[in-house]
């Protein structure tokens, strides 16, 4: 059994080419690709491309981390159907669901692992969604991790960053009833449009006391342009993901007192929590995506979503490998 998947084969090089699957079979039947007891096969239909851990995967910059090595295969934003499965998982073929990666290459590291053509993972790890959502349901991963980041504290009131998940984040906060929070955003492509909540040019807003900042920039040196922005006792959240080392002036951030807090990786219940907010009609997942491209255009779809200014969210569609 073997899938198209996307493999970066070292920084800046990315392929489309065959790989091997395997299932979480006995090691006497490695030699064999065969889908273990609880394991499910997935044909995916679309794949989103992070501009935040992707990003870092293909300029080479993501720092030390759990499984990282050359070649891999990235992507935790994909969407497809159960076309088979193992003997305790029989009775989910057909189901549609969003894969958050996968570990089933063994020709290839899987960080994360999920944008392929078909892929196989734990039946417990395929999360059963709306296929009425359409590509939208891609938007899953960044959803939960928004909804994680506010569930760990007060509601915010500033968002720096209108790309995806700084609209996720201000969406959830509407849906969870509170405030409409404001949004930084230096790119006046990303300030257009009428979004339910004010979003606008850091220069323009003059208020030094807003009680939690939420960072979804992913820039590192951040910190000392939002310290004097917090009233005393207020907190900056780190929503985003990292490449440099963060560090900020002591003597602002003294006089404020102020609190600090990273919000890490979705959990389990973040999806199931934000899934009853999607379908429940509280949260909507539209308007996100701003590029389509057929999968076999990967090479030239990633250094677009990294370098264009006006990509908003990329998805690469699976319909037409064969």
């Amino acid at each position: 059994m073997d899938a198209l998947a996307v493999i970066l084969e070292a920084p800046r090089c990315i392929a489309l080419d065959k790989l091997t699957l395997a299932g979480s079979v006995s090691e006497a039947a490695a030699a064999a690709p065969l889908l273990g007891p609880s394991d499910v096969l997935v044909d995916v239909r679309w794949s989103g491309i992070s501009t935040g851990t992707e990003k870092l995967l293909w300029t080479g910059e993501m720092p030390v981390f759990p499984g990282m090595g050359y070649p891999l295969v990235p992507g935790y934003e994909s969407l497809g159907r159960i076309v088979d499965a193992g003997a305790e998982a029989w009775g989910r073929i057909g189901d549609w669901v969003f894969v958050p990666g996968a570990a089933c290459y063994p020709e290839a590291r899987a960080l994360f692992g999920g944008t392929a053509q078909r892929v196989i993972l734990p039946s417990a790890r395929a999360f059963p969604v709306s296929e009425s959502l359409g590509a939208d349901g891609v938007l899953f991963a960044l959803a939960a991790t928004a909804r994680h980041a506010l569930a760990g504290g007060a509601a915010p009131d500033l968002i720096i960053g209108h790309g995806t998940l700084g609209r996720l984040l201000a969406r959830l906060t509407i849906a969870m009833g509170a405030p409409a929070p404001t949004v930084w955003e230096r790119n006046p492509l990303r300030r257009q449009g009428e979004h339910g909540y004010p979003v606008i040019a850091p220069k323009d807003d003059d208020r030094h006391d807003y009680g939690a900042i939420y960072d979804a920039s992913g820039n590192a040196d951040c910190l000392d342009l939002l310290i004097p922005r917090l009233r005393h006792g207020g907190e900056v959240v780190m929503a985003g993901f990292y490449a440099n080392r963060p560090s900020f002036a002591f003597a602002p951030a003294f006089m404020r007192e102020a609190r600090f807090r990273i919000a890490a990786e979705w959990k389990p219940q973040d999806l199931i929590a934000t899934r009853a907010l999607v379908e429940g009609g509280a949260l909507s997942l539209a308007g996100l995506i701003s590029d389509r491209r057929p999968a076999q255009q990967a090479r030239d779809a990633y250094p677009e979503t990294f370098l264009s200014a006006e990509c908003l969210k990329m998805v690469l569609d699976w319909s037409d490998c064969a």
